[in-house]
């Protein structure tokens, strides 16, 4: 089963399509200019296009000639959304945390003086 959770987060475990999908949330680009910074291959670079368009984080837009590409932020803010149940869930934890270590540096303070 490949649900929209599943591409996304396959498509973000690599690096370089990190660096690219980085790239393009400054706006749109071509092929070439996304290849620039990295030491591959044209074709290296189309297969990690390829592995974002399939997940939906890239659309290739076709303008005269030029096939720029661009950032789909529908599938990271669905991530992100999945992801927010558990920063609550540890945000929590992280608070009672930190009132627990708060009453006992209390109750260490009182010992001493």
């Amino acid at each position: 089963m490949d649900d929209g959770l599943t591409s996304t987060f396959a498509a973000l475990a690599d690096p370089t399509r990190r660096a690219i999908l980085a790239r393009l949330a400054l706006g749109p680009a071509t092929v070439n200019e996304l290849a620039e910074p990295f030491a591959t291959t044209l074709p290296t670079v189309s297969r990690h296009l390829k592995v974002l368009e399939e997940a939906g984080l890239v659309v290739k837009e076709r303008t005269a000639q030029f096939r720029p590409c661009r950032l789909e932020v529908a599938p990271l803010e669905a991530a992100d959304a999945w992801i927010a149940q558990y920063r609550a869930f540890f945000g929590e934890r992280f608070d009672r945390l930190d009132a627990q270590l708060k009453t006992m540096m209390a109750k260490k303070a009182k010992e001493g003086e």
